[in-house]
């Protein structure tokens, strides 16, 4: 399998920046080229990591307090930690994204402890690195594993816009630090589809509770607050309708739809296919409400021996029929979860085998 297909490469799907690019888009081809030369840069800090048994986080961290927060502002360049904007306990910078990144990221936090009892991305205190201003009119923000960091870009102000104002960018950045240390789920086709799922789950539960909202009220989009005027479209996703975020999106919503494409495409489809779980989650948080459904999910996400790193989409039903059980048992979850779960993903065409 290609090194290049194992990563996530950023929050705006590289196909949606690619064909910018062909339309002539400079500003598309530049971020392009900066995810290119991002990549090139990870592989080089995780060749290091693997000779050293080191990881390239500065600040410590500890498993007995508090994760702490620093805030790096890039000043357009593509580096990472070029200047320390504002760590835990600092009075707001005089720069809002710089204030809108320490918040969100605090906010993430303190929705992975509250609701999911989660010390953290690590689940063992890790402190947590930003990046904003990251490169210059750069369209997109990305978790970087090999350096447990995130980098955020400005966007080109037309398309996108500053891709750290937006809380939902955040916590599915940061989830993509979850998926890694817990189920380091293969980026490629279906497992992928899981691992973009995963983090349209914490995106969309964390915006929910930062902004009072409910199953019932929220949107379900994702990436709405930074599609600039010139973008097509109201979202990057839509999780209640998959496919109908912006003109020509190819997001799916049923399984019927899925095929194997070559990996040159999304990965196999990683983005055009997530659609599918995405949608038997806002089924199942209707019913259930979406801090317990968030709950199950990350729940099942711990159950390796189902949730291996090529997981299917079924792989998900079943472990998440295995962790409603248990989360019933700890009287966490109603007594109609497990129909509640069965039916969602029936409605988008995923059933377990049926053994003779």
């Amino acid at each position: 399998m290609s090194e290049h297909f194992e990563r996530e490469e950023g929050f705006i799907p590289k196909y949606i920046l690619e064909e910018l690019a062909e339309k002539g888009d400079e500003d598309a081809k530049r971020t392009l080229a900066g995810m290119q030369e991002l990549a090139m840069k990870e592989d080089q800090v995780k060749k290091k990591n693997i000779e050293s048994q080191a990881g390239n986080n500065t600040l410590e961290a500890n498993a007995s307090v508090y994760p702490k927060r620093g805030v790096y502002d890039s000043q357009g360049t593509g580096e990472l930690q070029h200047k320390l904007a504002r760590q835990e306990g600092d009075p707001p910078n005089s720069d809002q994204v710089v204030n809108l990144s320490y918040d969100f990221c605090g906010k993430t936090l303190e929705y992975f402890k509250l609701m999911l009892n989660r010390n953290s991305i690590d689940g063992n205190g890790m402190d947590v690195i930003s990046n904003v201003h990251f490169r210059k009119d750069y369209n997109n923000a990305v978790w970087l594993p090999s350096q447990n960091q995130l980098a955020l870009g400005d966007g080109d102000g037309k398309r996108f816009i500053n891709l750290g104002r937006s809380i939902d960018v955040v916590a599915h950045e940061m989830a993509h630090g979850v998926t890694e240390y817990v189920n380091h789920l293969d980026y490629t086709r279906q497992s992928g589809a899981l691992n973009e799922h995963f983090s349209d789950v914490i995106g969309t539960a964390v915006q929910q509770y930062v902004k009072g909202q409910t199953a019932q009220t929220a949107d379900w989009l994702i990436g709405d607050e930074i599609v600039g005027s010139e973008f097509r479209g109201k979202a990057l996703r839509s999780m209640k309708e998959p496919g109908t975020a912006y003109f020509g999106d190819r997001q799916v919503a049923h399984f019927s739809k899925y095929m194997d494409i070559p990996l040159s495409d999304d990965g196999g489809g990683v983005h055009y296919f997530s659609g599918i779980p995405n949608k038997a989650f806002f089924l199942a948080a209707m019913q259930l409400g979406t801090d317990p459904a968030t709950l199950l999910w990350y729940t099942a996400l711990h159950d390796r021996g189902t949730i291996r790193r090529d997981a299917k989409f079924v792989d998900l039903l079943k472990a998440l029929l295995i962790a409603a059980e248990k989360l019933i048992r700890q009287g966490e979850l109603p007594q109609s979860a497990i129909s509640v779960v069965t039916s969602a993903f029936s409605e988008v065409g995923i059933l377990l085998p049926v053994h003779a």
